[in-house]
């Protein structure tokens, strides 16, 4: 305990996530958004700041994914222990839900970089024997539930972290929201500045100092659509969580129909950014009259640099890890030892395809990975639009396709997605190799993003807020191919950091796109020009690497947002 103890004396910054991504065996997680806060703890350890990180202990996991022998996903119960990884900590604290006391205690798991500097984060539990049986069971699924227990989860992440956070001792300067889910954090804040009952205000809201509250909070929005805001009708809140602001203050900074986590966010929050360029400009459009700021997301590269790759940055410039920056030179990295690296990446996640799937693909062959939680506007099936013109291309210049991608279990599209994958797969049997792989997770996902030659993404424009896994497959030199949205705008620089795939958001003409830049220019280019195909793949690991790095992320975050 003596290290929470220095982290209560020195921690400032504290950022709170719904979900975060430590280590595979910890199923806190369930995509992007908590791959995005793990990583961003993994930098903030590495550089030594004086943060703590605040999410769900999430003891059922999202869901263990198992596919049948009709290509359905089965979505299992993904439990995990704790206390294999954490120290249950023995303060606790009450929130109010449904009118009785629910008590939630923090775990304590230390997170530790290569330097030894450590960060904490905290793993918030109602599973205690204190509380009702309904209310042991809030901090089990993550996303999982109806609005009420969605709406419970984020009271004990809001409400029930910021009063952990006290109990500890530590005193908090700035509140980090990684989207809406964290939003109810600034009701106690909002509540400590309550003017004395004897100060009557002609307006509600004038009884709060709502200015105080946003110099200390931090918002980055993840999502593109309005659709995709948590929202909760204000009888659902008044059921829930009480009286605990009055319903016209709520109204006043959510939202007047339904409580809008992303607008109380907004109201409340000094700082507020997009996750790339392109997406604050969606942002601003969404919420005009707001100052939306841009900082681009960005990977941890110790975490994501398969291992053959790492040592060759270890031997020409041992800082790589600390200063991501130094990777600018990588182009200087000798064309055999990274073939041979990547080589190295690439046997590896064969070794895995062939003992998940039974399927031995080829090392000569180009391999094209796509993997990413699947839903409709990610558009998984779009190579597979024309099955007689991918054929036809195959036929020419031979390739394999890996995929890989877990959809929520209450996401229709996104099962019917992965069905069809599966059918896709089969019907290109004899012509283009194609496996599936199940079971996806963070370990598997590093594996795709060393081990593929070409990294596909062909998001809806402008549906990909940022996206992250095309910076991982770069850091180990595989070329992005990609429609330009999200982060890859920033990203392509076109046949030297990769290829863009012009996009109408139609989807024959975006898979007619997509067809042509493999026949003329991609493939071609691996089977005929080894050393170009090198030289391009020196240039995504410097100019990417480089840049779309979490330590740049995070010191732009202290700097620009914290420190304000």
């Amino acid at each position: 305990m003596d290290f929470l103890d220095r982290a209560v004396q020195r921690t400032r910054f504290a950022y709170f996530s719904m979900e975060i991504a430590l280590r595979a065996e910890m199923h806190t997680y369930s995509g992007g958004l908590g791959v995005l806060a793990g990583d961003s703890a993994r930098s903030a350890a590495d550089l030594d700041l004086p943060m703590v990180f605040v999410t769900l202990v999430s003891r059922q996991g999202y869901a263990r994914q198992e596919i049948d022998n009709s290509h359905a996903q089965v979505s299992h119960a993904d439990p995990w222990s704790p206390q294999d990884f954490a120290t249950a900590l023995p303060q606790m604290v009450a929130v109010s839900i449904e009118g009785r006391a629910v008590w939630v205690r923090p775990w304590l798991y230390a997170l530790e970089c290569q330097l030894g500097h450590v960060i904490p984060v905290l793993l918030l539990d109602t599973d205690l024997a204190e509380n009702a049986v309904e209310d042991r069971r809030i901090t089990d699924a993550l996303y999982g539930g109806d609005q009420a227990y969605r709406l419970k989860q984020e009271i004990v992440l809001g409400v029930g972290g910021q009063s952990v956070l006290r109990a500890l001792g530590f005193r908090i300067e700035k509140y980090h929201l990684n989207e809406g889910h964290a939003a109810l954090l600034t009701l106690p804040l909002l509540k400590g500045t309550r003017r004395p009952d004897g100060v009557h205000a002609s307006d509600p809201i004038d009884s709060y100092d709502v200015s105080a509250v946003r110099k200390r909070c931090v918002f980055t929005t993840h999502t593109p659509v309005e659709a995709g805001f948590d929202k909760f009708d204000y009888d659902l809140v008044e059921r829930v969580l009480g009286d605990y602001i009055e319903r016209d203050i709520l109204a006043h900074l959510a939202g007047a129909d339904q409580l809008n986590m992303t607008h109380l966010a907004l109201n409340l929050s000094g700082y507020v950014n997009g996750v790339a360029r392109r997406h604050a400009e969606t942002t601003r459009k969404l919420f005009p009259g707001y100052t939306i700021a841009s900082i681009t997301n960005g990977v941890h590269v110790h975490r994501w640099t398969h291992g053959a790759i790492a040592r060759l940055f270890e031997q020409q410039f041992s800082n790589w890890a600390h200063e991501p920056e130094v990777l600018a030179f990588a182009d200087q990295i000798g064309d055999n030892a990274l073939w041979s690296a990547h080589g190295d990446a690439k046997h590896d996640l064969l070794a895995r395809i062939a003992q998940a799937t039974g399927r031995q693909l080829r090392p000569d062959l180009p391999l094209i990975g796509y993997a990413r939680r699947m839903t409709a506007y990610k558009r998984p099936e779009l190579i597979f639009s024309d099955m007689e013109r991918l054929r036809e291309i195959a036929n020419a210049q031979p390739f394999q396709i890996v995929l890989a991608g877990l959809a929520h279990p209450n996401d229709g599209g996104g099962q019917e997605a992965i069905r069809a994958l599966g059918a896709h797969i089969d019907a290109l049997e004899g012509t283009i190799p194609a496996v599936f792989m199940p079971g996806y997770n963070l370990d598997v996902a590093a594996a795709l993003v060393a081990g593929c030659d070409v990294w596909l993404n062909t998001p809806l424009p402008p549906l990909e807020a940022s996206g992250t896994s095309g910076m991982k497959a770069a850091l180990n030199g595989a070329l992005n191919l990609s429609v330009l949205d999200g982060w890859w705008i920033e990203g392509c620089v076109e046949s030297v950091t990769g290829w863009s795939i012009p996009s109408n958001g139609a989807e024959a003409s975006d898979a007619g796109a997509l067809y042509d830049k493999l026949r003329a220019v991609v493939l071609p280019l691996y089977h005929g020009d080894r050393g170009r195909w090198i030289w391009m793949m020196k240039q995504a690991i410097s100019k990417i690497g480089s840049s779309f790095n979490s330590h740049r992320m995070m010191r732009r975050y202290v700097t620009e947002a914290y420190l304000r």
